[in-house]
């Protein structure tokens, strides 16, 4: 029996919901899908199934994104972190045999969540140059590599950059951009891909096309203020999923 015939019809419709949530929110923001959906969708499906499957869905829909937003990127912003993000998926490699994962898990959750408190008080700190994007791009690709959460990095960088929504999440979405490539590379060569779960892929599609779809209204609508403030709360929820899951 494969995996997918594992997975009842109560599941799919569970996971449909779960990613249609997930995608409204990287319509939104340009971030979020993989923090919300991966520990919800692991109570229905086993995490080599979902995390490739994911991260392949979520590359459809960031090259969707990017195409859309190319004219708003900050180049210099996103150029910037690839370098070190690599030096981090490096190192993420060695740490595997060394460390105590369970520990870094926490050690992310707990990051998260103080920063999220922090961001939600009015006029917190700008970054004043560059120079943050080494241990950004650096913690980004290390986390990433080792639990496909590196995201809430690469928003904290951009996020006290003060760039505008839209320059925001257009920047997020050329990050991940090349991020994505390089992990869906690795999924390919270590066999995560077996026909199973490309077909669940496929089934995700049309999901994923309808919160995009959605989010981008949405965020089409909100203000400066308020954006700032969902990130925030994504990224709170997001620690406190990491937390306890």
């Amino acid at each position: 029996m494969s995996l997918i015939d594992s997975i009842g019809l109560y599941q799919l419709v569970f996971m449909a919901l779960v990613l249609l949530a997930a995608y409204t929110v990287k319509g939104m923001a340009g971030f979020g899908s993989g923090l919300l959906a991966v520990p919800l969708l692991a109570l229905v499906a086993p995490l080599t199934l979902v995390v490739p499957v994911l991260g392949l869905v979520s590359y459809s829909g960031t090259i969707i994104q990017a195409y859309q937003l190319r004219g708003s990127v900050v180049w210099r912003d996103c150029l910037l972190v690839l370098p070190f993000s690599l030096l981090g998926v490096w190192l993420a490699l060695w740490l595997f045999k060394q460390v105590d994962l369970y520990w870094l898990n926490k050690a992310l959750a707990a990051f998260i969540i103080i920063y999220a408190v922090i961001s939600l008080k009015p006029d917190h700190a700008t970054v004043k140059n560059r120079y943050w994007a080494v241990p950004a791009g650096f913690f980004a690709g290390l986390v990433g590599a080792l639990f496909g959460t590196g995201g809430p990095f690469y928003v904290t960088y951009l996020k006290l950059r003060r760039l505008d929504k839209t320059a925001f999440r257009a920047t997020i979405v050329f990050i991940f951009l090349f991020d994505g490539a390089i992990r869906i590379s690795a999924y390919t060569v270590s066999g995560f891909y077996p026909a199973d779960a490309l077909l669940l892929a496929i089934f995700a599609l049309p999901v994923l096309l309808l919160g995009l779809y959605a989010g981008h209204h949405i965020h089409l609508q909100i203000s400066k203020k308020r954006f700032n403030q969902l990130i925030s709360i994504i990224l709170l929820l997001s620690g406190l999923m990491l937390m306890f899951k």
